[in-house]
């Protein structure tokens, strides 16, 4: 049992014995208020500096949401926000994207830190008002134009929490651009409404998606086939790549809805590219597959992910953190303008 487990069942101990729910309650609330708070001040300078800047429509905005228990094998993930950012810049590559955009530049890609996920569980808060905190960390960035949140994961859980505070934010669906060896669409994994692997079955049921394209699929079961069918998922499966690729490197998304959403697990990757990950499953995308698909994308990319990157699996010289770290410059490209 980790530390931050052993003081979760100490709380809920706490409130069967005799102490006042109350006690427990206002704690907690004063522990989400001061995160909520760190959050919102960080998104208020950069927007603030950003517009003193001019000249900007769109900064890509990380947000880190180290979250890894609701993870069914590994809970690895938890760690891998610190690890994404020191592999942007440790200087072993410079700072260009590959369509030329420098990830130095503020109005290019600024950071707002992480959602302190560990100190808030360590309260006792249930996943129910975690996920609203994360909701509530996404909101803050929004409302600092020019933000757009770019996530750091985190197991793939914290997707459901971040598309619903983006779609609530901009008043309407959005498409979503998939990328997964899985399509996290169970009703409830282990009995696990927020499972890693319930988040797009949670998604889907919130009415906050026009449009939900899974691509790099290669780990199916009969109820992610009948789940997706019930939802209208688009289900790009690895067996059909080579027939499917023209489709999906000349994507166009987001007519009628507010935006366009990225959610990339990194698993969507062979292991080869990616061994870094929770869920070895090989078979997949290569990496300039990825790349293809998202730089040829045409839409309006309002936010993204990328989660399931597992430091606690990497290679020694941590190839998969570069892995994710490139993913994170190219999506920088895309939502910055």
């Amino acid at each position: 049992m980790s530390l931050g487990t052993k003081w979760i069942y100490h709380v809920k101990k706490l409130s069967t014995a005799n102490i006042p729910a109350a006690l427990i309650e206002n704690g907690q609330n004063r522990v989400i208020d001061a995160s909520l708070t760190l959050i919102r001040e960080r998104a208020k300078l950069k927007g603030e500096l950003l517009r003193a800047l001019g000249g900007v429509k769109a900064s890509a905005s990380l947000l880190g949401v180290p979250l890894g228990h609701n993870s069914s094998f590994l809970q690895g993930p938890a760690f891998a926000p610190p690890r994404i950012r020191e592999a942007i810049w440790c200087g072993s590559t410079n700072s260009s994207t590959e369509e030329g955009k420098e990830l130095n530049d503020p109005r290019v890609l600024t950071d707002v830190g992480d959602v302190p996920i560990q100190e808030i569980r360590d309260c006792g808060v249930d996943d129910n008002r975690l996920m609203n905190v994360i909701s509530e960390s996404v909101k803050l960035v929004m409302e600092e134009e020019p933000l757009r949140p770019l996530v750091l994961g985190g197991d793939h859980s914290i997707s459901f929490p971040v598309v619903r505070a983006v779609s609530e934010k901009l008043g309407g669906p959005l498409d979503i651009l998939h990328l997964d060896a899985h399509p996290d669409i169970y009703h409830a994994y282990e009995g696990n409404m927020y499972s890693h692997a319930s988040s797009f079955a949670r998604i889907m049921e919130g009415g906050y998606v026009r449009r939900l394209l899974q691509v790099g699929i290669r780990s199916i079961t009969s109820e992610g086939r009948e789940q997706g069918k019930r939802f209208g998922v688009e289900q790009y499966e690895m067996r059909t790549f080579s027939k499917d690729r023209h489709i999906l490197e000349n994507l166009k998304l987001g007519e009628g809805a507010k935006g366009v959403y990225v959610s990339v697990d990194v698993d969507c990757l062979d292991p080869a590219f990616a061994p870094g990950v929770s869920h070895l499953e090989p078979g997949g995308l290569s990496f300039r597959d990825v790349l293809n698909i998202l730089h040829n994308l045409q839409a309006d990319v309002v936010a993204a992910d990328v989660v399931e990157f597992n430091p606690q699996r990497d290679t020694v010289d941590g190839m998969t953190a570069m892995v994710a770290a490139k993913l994170v410059r190219e999506l920088t490209a895309k939502i910055s303008k």
